[in-house]
């Protein structure tokens, strides 16, 4: 039986993963198909600049950036590229932190990374294309947000946390009007003045151009609380729901309640972790269902509970025009295939705190490599207040004398992996320092990824249209 929509909705949702893993191939194969293709907003701009500095294959990164309206930012982008020659091992060019306050170059590299990914999704055909944010990183959101509406973006999905200002905010973008968002500090007392990160369109235009499309904002929540919470009390319009649960890839949202663990160390889910679809279908908005729902039995019962349709994460993510690195993807796959991979839940490796996925298989190059601590990206450093008063950025992952200067205690530190640099070298695009081995690379997947040789079928590689086959057809 071929499955139809009943709607102009996706009945598949293409997840967002990883930083590079839903590149702009990826989205724009499923994109193709009219069903919703996503890029990856996380780490773009660091991205942007690795790939042109690799070359650029394909010239797509500057053809892409040649097309963004603002034309100080190709200046701007110059600033923080340099001759690499091919095959060298000089590391990449590093783009500054961002803080609480961000310079017009600053914001610019992140609009312009966002522009370029999204524009190069939505070449050469009219389906929805979306790009997915953490919530959990928030300065550079609002940028990277104005980025990729400027190249038409058609949903915006936020996961690991509460983006319940991000709808207001989305409402100010698209008229050009300047937007802000509260900023969570660590230790703030109640009486404090809130940290507001702010963006202001008109920084960056010389005439401030037409209104653009206001996207549609699909938040990713876990429980029909946070649910109930956004859609009734977010500062806009929320369009629909993803519906996570937690057998999926990447960040989890941890088991309600005291925490429970089993012999292995993995969180224990139950009864109060399920979201209650009927309390869902009566807020009124469409929503779609993530984690195990990757299969054609888990379409049909997801339209059969009421649901617009499913959000696919690893069958997607091994996909030949998934940004995975080559060599990862295939030797996960052999691994798979053959019922040798383990996906475990992690409840130390996120430096975020929440439990984080991480596949385990036999030929993993990282497994054993031993990281000299440095925090060098900073996506997903924390802002916490000093007993002086002043907004500090630290990481657990970072070096631990560097974490307690900073105030944070030394237990937080055990166990902690850098997820910004093991994401980028699992794309492809590991950094390489003086004296050090390149980066070693952390491989995340739902738990499906134990039983996809149902969908590979003796199959050693695959496609996004294969996938939307199986899935539809």
């Amino acid at each position: 039986m071929v499955i139809t929509a009943d709607s102009s909705l996706p009945l598949v949702i293409q997840g967002g993963m990883g930083a590079g893993i839903s590149c702009w191939r990826l989205a724009r194969a499923v994109a193709r198909r009219g069903q919703l293709g996503v890029v990856s907003g996380v780490g773009l701009d660091s991205l942007l600049v690795r790939r042109i500095e690799d070359g650029d294959p394909g010239g797509h990164m500057r053809q892409a950036a040649a097309q963004f309206p603002i034309r100080q930012a190709l200046t701007t982008l110059e600033r923080f590229l340099r001759p690499r020659q091919k095959g060298a091992d000089a590391p990449y060019t590093l783009v500054p932190m961002y803080g609480v306050k961000a310079g017009v170059a600053r914001q610019q590299l992140a609009m312009l990374a966002a522009f370029v990914e999204v524009w190069l999704a939505r070449a050469g055909h009219d389906g929805p294309v979306g790009i997915n944010l953490l919530t959990k990183i928030q300065p550079p959101t609002l940028a990277t947000l104005y980025g990729a509406m400027l190249a038409g973006v058609d949903y915006v999905l936020m996961g690991a946390g509460i983006p319940r200002e991000i709808p207001g905010a989305l409402d100010r973008l698209a008229v050009h009007q300047p937007a802000e968002l509260r900023l969570d500090v660590v230790g703030a007392a109640r009486d404090d003045a809130p940290v507001l990160l702010r963006f202001d369109p008109a920084d960056h235009w010389d005439v401030i151009p037409w209104p653009v499309k206001r996207p549609k904002f699909l938040p990713i929540v876990a429980s029909t609380s946070l649910a109930t919470v956004l859609v009734r009390k977010a500062t806009g319009c929320v369009d629909g729901l993803v519906i996570e649960g937690p057998t999926a890839g990447g960040h989890n949202a941890p088991p309600r309640g005291e925490l429970r663990v089993d012999e292995g160390g993995e969180p224990l889910y139950g009864p109060r972790d399920a979201v209650d679809l009927e309390k869902i279908r009566e807020l009124g908005v469409p929503f779609w269902l993530a984690g195990g729902t990757g299969s054609p039995e888990g379409l049909r019962a997801a339209r059969e509970a009421g649901a617009a349709g499913i959000q696919v994460g690893t069958l997607f993510a091994y996909c030949d025009e998934s940004g995975l690195a080559e060599p990862l993807k295939r030797s996960v796959l052999a691994h798979a295939a053959r019922g040798e991979v383990r996906v475990r839940t992690d409840m130390r490796a996120s430096p975020t705190g929440y439990p984080f996925k991480v596949v385990e298989w036999a030929d993993d190059p990282a497994a054993g490599v031993t990281r000299t601590r440095i925090c060098d990206l900073g996506y997903l450093r924390e802002a916490a207040r000093t007993g002086d008063g002043r907004v500090v950025f630290r990481c657990p992952g970072e070096p631990e004398d560097d974490y307690v200067r900073k105030g944070g205690r030394l237990e937080e530190t055990i166990g902690r992996r850098c997820l910004c640099n093991a994401l980028l070298a699992t794309a492809g695009q590991p950094q390489r320092r003086a004296g050090q081995s390149a980066e070693p690379a952390i491989v995340t997947s739902g738990d499906e990824l134990m039983h996809i040789d149902r969908f590979l079928a003796g199959r050693s590689r695959y496609g996004a249209a294969d996938v939307l086959d199986y899935l539809l057809g």
